[in-house]
């Protein structure tokens, strides 16, 4: 999954959260699905950035 798949899908959870439309079933599922997803971005975000950082040190 990209970084913006993953955080479109976050905004998703957020958006619904906000709204009520879970079930406290759905919440738990929902919340343990959104950490997951916070991690794969934080870790794509770092990975970037490290390149990044590579990409500037060559220059």
């Amino acid at each position: 999954m990209t970084y913006e798949e993953s955080l479109k899908q976050l905004e998703d959870i957020v958006r619904k959260m906000e709204a009520g439309e879970f079930s406290i079933d759905e919440l738990a599922e929902k919340l343990t699905l959104a950490q997951q997803l916070i991690s794969q971005c934080r870790e794509k975000l770092n990975k970037t950035d490290s390149e990044i950082k590579k990409i500037l040190e060559k220059c």
